[in-house]
Order: C-alpha cells, then sequence, then structure tokens
C-alpha cells in the first residue's frame, strides 16, 4: 500500500485518538495559552524598557540578509529576537488546541471559536509587530500591539473558564446566587480596566521608555496622562471594594469570591506599583511589573465579571 493511499487511514487513527470530551488535556492547553499571553506581554515589555525594539531593524527578517538575529547585533539582537520566537510557541499552543477539539468542534463551538481566534491573531500580532519596527516605533503602533496582546489575555481567559466549566453554556461549576448588582459591578470594573490599559499606553507613548534612543514620543503630556490615568484605576479599586463587601454581607463562597479576593489582590499591587514608579522616575523593573499587573488585572477583571454573569441571581 503505497504512502498517499494510507494518508486516510492514518488520519482516521489519529482522529480516534483525539478527546472526545474535555479533558485534562483540552484544560492543561487553555491555561498555557493563557500564561503564554502573559508572557508575551512581559517579554514585549522587556523589548521596549531595555531599548531593544529595533534589535532586529528589519521585518520579516532580523536582518536584510538573516532570518534570525546575529552575533554582532548584541545582547538587543537576541532580546527582540526571542521575543518573536515565543509567538511561535503560541501559535502551537493554539494549533494542538484546535487539533485535540476536532472531534468536540461542534459540540463545543464555544471553546473551538476561542481557540481558532487566539490562533489567527498570531499572524495579525506578527504584522503588527512588523508596522512597529518598519515604522521605528511609533507610539501608537505600539501601543496598538500592546493592547491587542491585553484582548488575547482576556480571550485566553474566558478560554480557561470555560475549558474547566467554570463558565459558559456548558458550565459543571455550580455557583451560589449573586446580588443582582454585581453584574453592572464587575462589568463596570472590566469596563474600566480596559479603559485603565489604553490611558496606560498613551502615558507610555510620552514616557522615556521608547524601545530605542531615537523613537519617537506622542508629544503628549506625560504627567498629565498619568493623573488622568490614575482616575479609572481609583473607580477599579471602588467597584471591587464594593463587590467585595457585597462578598461578605451576604456571606458568598465559592469561585465568585475567590475571583473578588484575586481583583483585589491584584488592584492593591498594581496600585502600589504605579505611585511607587511615578515618584520614583519610572524605573525599568517597576515599569515591567506594571505592564505585567496590566495582564493580571485583565484576566481578574474578566474572570470575575465572567463567574457573575453565569452565575443566579438572588
Amino acid at each position: 500500500m503505497s504512502t498517499a493511499s494510507r494518508l486516510p487511514q492514518l488520519a482516521g487513527r489519529l482522529v480516534s485518538r483525539l478527546p472526545r470530551t474535555v479533558d485534562i488535556r483540552v484544560r492543561r492547553l487553555a491555561v498555557a495559552s493563557l500564561i503564554g499571553q502573559t508572557v508575551l506581554v512581559v517579554t514585549g515589555g522587556a523589548v521596549r524598557l531595555t531599548a531593544s525594539g529595533l534589535g532586529c531593524p528589519t521585518w520579516p527578517r532580523c536582518t536584510d540578509t538573516s532570518l534570525v538575529n546575529t552575533p554582532e547585533m548584541g545582547i538587543h539582537g537576541f532580546i527582540e529576537f526571542g521575543n518573536r520566537l515565543l509567538t511561535f510557541a503560541l501559535a502551537a499552543v493554539a494549533a494542538l488546541m484546535l487539533v485535540y477539539l476536532w472531534n468536540l468542534r461542534r459540540e463545543r463551538r464555544d471553546l473551538f471559536l476561542l481557540a481558532l481566534g487566539l490562533l489567527a491573531s498570531i499572524p495579525a500580532q506578527a504584522v503588527i509587530g512588523g508596522i512597529t519596527v518598519l515604522t521605528h516605533l511609533n507610539p501608537w503602533v505600539v501601543g496598538l500591539h500592546f493592547l491587542v496582546s491585553m484582548s488575547l489575555v482576556v480571550f485566553a481567559t474566558l478560554l480557561v473558564n470555560r475549558a474547566f466549566g467554570r463558565t459558559g453554556r456548558f458550565m459543571a461549576v455550580r455557583h451560589p446566587a449573586l446580588p443582582g448588582v454585581m453584574r453592572p459591578v464587575t462589568a463596570a470594573v472590566a469596563l474600566f480596566s480596559a479603559l485603565a490599559v489604553m490611558l496606560g499606553v498613551v502615558v507610555t507613548g510620552a514616557g522615556p521608555h521608547a524601545g530605542d534612543a531615537d523613537a519617537p514620543r506622542n508629544g503628549l503630556d506625560w504627567d498629565l496622562f498619568s493623573h488622568i490615568h490614575a482616575v479609572p484605576a481609583y473607580l477599579i479599586t471602588i467597584g471591587t471594594v464594593a463587590a467585595l463587601a457585597l462578598v461578605f454581607l451576604r456571606r458568598i463562597t465559592g469561585p465568585f469570591r475567590n475571583a473578588v479576593l484575586g481583583l483585589l489582590a491584584v488592584t492593591v499591587l498594581q496600585a502600589i506599583i504605579g505611585f511607587t514608579q511615578y515618584y520614583n522616575g519610572i524605573p525599568v523593573l517597576l515599569v515591567g511589573a506594571h505592564m505585567l499587573g496590566a495582564a493580571l488585572l485583565m484576566a481578574a477583571a474578566t474572570n470575575a465579571w465572567d463567574i457573575a454573569r453565569s452565575s443566579p441571581v438572588q
């Protein structure tokens, strides 16, 4: 039998071995996707904060003659090319997730579409990254690159929740009933979190950490927009504290309580980092920690809202 004639048989064997229920393999891949998207935010920050934004001065190649960085490019080339390589790892995770969901593509259309969206985002992010390099780190393009990463953290969080049956149509976890006000409160916190991240991009575009010594800035008043950026942060804190007060007053237990506690922890940590970096000349390490905190905030706010909207109302 020729190799070509055996291919359908081999494909059939492969499909028969793929999951027919959402098992631990699918769940691990969902978690890996969320971790990977968060790590990509951190490595992208490292590129900018180490002035390695043009470590690979062109795109899609690293240089005009090489696909990869060369020793002559030094540490900046290594950092920039390493960040590019991470996108391939994320693509592999998303592709593997689709393979494992193949037998469930109709039954669990929610998971399949989320995984497909995450995979489709990889080339989109690569193109935006290429435009970033070709425009010599235009701050608005850099900001768009970061915002897309934040949206992917949101989608990956939803993927994890649905893979573990915490939310969605196929919810396996039974949540206690919540006060009706919890849904709008958590939705507002998620909205203000997104607004804080967007304003943070504007602040970053006006600040000193441009990714390269010759990179342009957006020309806005950094100090003014830092204060504007703080407004949604205050609203996030108010909303989170209000949700936590209701959790304790109504003695709510389970995943929603944990989600609100996690959201409060991230919010407080972000506030501490934000104030500390503002009053200490925005040191590189604290800026990097703030970027990681932004990804964690988006994940925590999405998680709390997602659970609230999937829970019964008192």
